[in-house]
């Protein structure tokens, strides 16, 4: 992707934030899901490619994912137990998933929930089971469909999905991965954590989601050059990550390498570059985006 100029309008909408002339908008938790599969040379990743009507990255192509919804919070103690308590949660903690989140304890349920939900209601990828070493095999049923269509439209949380389908979320099928602030200027702002997830053997992924106008299974260099093409638009987080993802051989190298990281959140800013300015990016994809540069 090249880096291009920042037009001089946003500029300086972003120096009137940053001198306190403007109020940034507070920004939401989200969680989104990078899903994996086996390729010819680099894992394939699932891109779903927004309607261009919608009013945050319309047209852009994204991971499953969304905004935390209060449902995704296990209830206060006064309300009754949690996943973790009524056996629903199968894999690492909530207290080793927020040492790997960098966030508390009531906010990683939430957004390893959120992750979950997110994909199934996206992609129709279910990373649940009957047991901590079982996972569903097949979610195409009209069954699978109309829970899905209702953890969608909020009917029913995706507590009371397990338990009506008598599984546990399976939290160890996914790898934490990375953490994207929006910037201060953007008037939609989401502080996204993304995982990364083998696609489950058995399940296919469906075109489902009503605010995608297309899915596609891709390698993810190939994504990453269908961007520097111009035939595709992404935000420079899925960017970087296809970019990044592409580095390893097959999904389990992405997983092993995700079970290994610590999210720290990274908020681009305007950074000057030249003559010109330009949105900065984290240290660590200095690198790789130096040798795509040198190809």
């Amino acid at each position: 992707m090249e880096r291009l100029p920042l037009p001089d309008a946003l500029v300086a909408q972003a120096r009137s934030y940053a001198e306190g002339g403007a109020t940034p908008a507070e920004p939401r938790d989200a969680a989104t899901v990078v899903l994996l599969r086996p390729g010819s040379s680099a894992p394939e990743v699932y891109l779903l490619r927004r309607q261009t009507s919608m009013a945050f990255a319309g047209g852009m192509c994204v991971f499953p994912g969304g905004g935390v919804d209060p449902r995704d919070f296990d209830p206060p103690p006064d309300l009754g137990p949690g996943l973790v308590e009524r056996g629903l949660w199968a894999g690492p903690s909530p207290a080793e998933w927020a040492a790997r989140l960098g966030c508390d304890e009531p906010k990683a349920r939430a957004l390893v929930c959120a992750a979950v939900r997110e994909t199934f209601e996206e992609s129709s990828v279910l990373l649940a089971g009957a047991s901590a070493g079982e996972v569903v095999a097949d979610t195409t049923g009209e069954d699978w469909e109309a829970d899905r269509a209702a953890l969608e439209s909020r009917e029913i949380s995706m507590t009371e999905f397990l338990e009506k389908r008598s599984l546990v979320l399976r939290t160890d099928l996914l790898g934490a991965w990375a953490g994207w602030l929006t910037p201060v200027f953007e008037p939609r702002r989401y502080r996204t954590w993304f995982f990364v997830a083998h696609l489950p053997e058995g399940q296919v992924t469906r075109d489902v989601s009503s605010e995608s106008s297309s899915v596609t299974w891709v390698g993810a260099l190939d994504a990453v050059e269908l961007v520097e093409r111009q035939e595709i638009l992404m935000l420079p987080p899925t960017w970087l990550t296809c970019l990044e993802v592409g580095q390893h051989a097959d999904p389990d190298a992405v997983l092993d390498e995700a079970h290994r990281r610590r999210v720290e959140m990274f908020m681009p800013e305007v950074v000057a570059d030249g003559d010109a300015f330009i949105l900065s990016t984290p240290p660590q994809y200095a690198a790789l985006m130096a040798n795509r540069a040198n190809r």
